[in-house]
């Protein structure tokens, strides 16, 4: 494969250099294009590190218009859901996820870790569907299938969503996925999902703690379950949502486990805000984790957009700017710390090598008509030019 030669291409730090690509790595900077290059002429745009979907339900996706969620809650898009099951087929899921896989990565993004429905109404339709989608757009995305078990999956009442769990793992998922706060001991189901990926030598991403309810936090006993059992796989921690609802010095003795864990923690910033909330109706709380804490005790902070367009959250554009512009506003990151939370921290949490503009490098890169990282996450301009592993991806 030849090398892809960037031209006249504006770094983050303003200044304008260019690249050489090859075998996927930046090879070196500066420099004129040989013949035999594949040259691509930046004209001064910005180029920064892809960017990552590190937490996305690409089987609910473009939902919000059948299936509906008056309540706007938690629970109330639980429901939505499992009422429309019978009519949701494979060919539709696998339809809608493709959809919006290709929205995301057109918009930026050369990875996507996608969570599938593992439950007694889907049964394993939501995994062969994602599982599919995997497989067809290989060339274009990297996508990772974590199973979703549903609720129960601890004692007697969980047996069948266990099984459902196994038959998952054995289809071939990426990893695996649950919602402890929902179950009636999330201590318990910590304790069963860390066995379960042990046992098949899968990465962890649970659903913590999504609520800002401050009695329900099982982040704490996740940790100390990490540490106790010198887990060897990758974890993440998503949502996170009542640890901020605890005093400052719980925030930073436990963002200090997790730091010692090495859990990732993903913030999910805009379905947190649409669904919780609601019931606060004089100084609402901001449904987002501690980013703060977290961050200051050296956790690996990274945030994704969750749902799009369904009843999880009714609106999205699919683009990880607009998370990014989210942990902004919401987070009180600054800008180019934002943007590491959609792009080398989500990374960091796929296991996914670093990319950048630095020699040795991963050469999955964006340019954008900006200026500055500060610029693209307030215009979010819509002209992009994707590279994936050095190559410019036909979007």
């Amino acid at each position: 494969m030849a090398d892809l030669f960037i031209k006249d291409a504006l770094l983050p730090d303003g200044t304008t250099t260019s690249l050489r690509i090859s075998d996927g790595l930046v090879a070196s900077l500066g420099g004129s294009a040989h013949k035999d290059d594949v040259l691509l002429d930046a004209g001064g745009a910005l180029l920064l590190p892809a960017m990552v979907e590190a937490h996305a339900h690409l089987d609910k996706a473009f939902l919000a218009e059948t299936v509906l969620n008056p309540s706007g809650d938690l629970m109330g898009a639980i429901m939505a859901m499992d009422a429309a099951q019978a009519n949701i087929t494979q060919p539709d899921i696998e339809a809608r996820a493709e959809r919006a896989a290709r929205l995301i990565a057109r918009n930026g993004a050369t990875a996507i870790r996608t969570h599938a429905d593992v439950t007694k109404e889907t049964g394993l339709t939501s995994v062969a569907a994602l599982l599919a989608v995997r497989e067809r757009l290989r060339d274009l995305v990297h996508i990772e299938v974590f199973a979703l078990t549903g609720f129960p999956s601890i004692g007697s009442e969980g047996a069948d969503h266990r099984a459902l769990l196994r038959d998952a793992i054995a289809m071939g998922v990426d990893g695996i996925g649950g919602c402890p706060h929902l179950e009636s001991d999330p201590h318990a189901a910590n304790e069963m999902f860390l066995a379960a990926a042990a046992d098949a030598r899968l990465p962890l991403d649970l659903h913590v703690d999504e609520t800002l309810d401050p009695t329900r936090f099982a982040l704490a006993d996740l940790a100390e379950r990490v540490i106790a059992s010198g887990f060897s796989q990758r974890v993440a921690a998503s949502h996170c949502v009542s640890l901020v609802m605890q005093s400052p010095s719980v925030q930073a003795q436990i963002s200090d486990r997790i730091a010692e864990a090495g859990i990732t923690v993903i913030a999910l910033p805009s379905s947190n805000l649409f669904l919780q909330g609601r019931d606060h109706g004089v100084a609402t709380p901001r449904a987002i984790t501690a980013i703060a804490p977290l961050r200051a005790a050296g956790v690996n902070v990274a945030a994704g957009a969750d749902n799009l367009q369904d009843p999880f959250n009714p609106v999205g554009r699919g683009d990880c700017l607009e998370t990014a512009s989210l942990m902004v506003m919401v987070g009180h990151l600054l800008p180019d710390d934002s943007y590491c939370t959609v792009s080398s921290a989500a990374r960091t949490a796929m296991g996914l090598p670093i990319a950048g503009t630095g020699v040795g490098m991963a050469a999955d890169l964006v340019l954008l008509s900006a200026n500055t990282t500060r610029e693209a996450i307030a215009f979010a301009p819509p002209d992009r030019t994707v590279i994936r592993a050095g190559v410019v991806q036909a979007l």
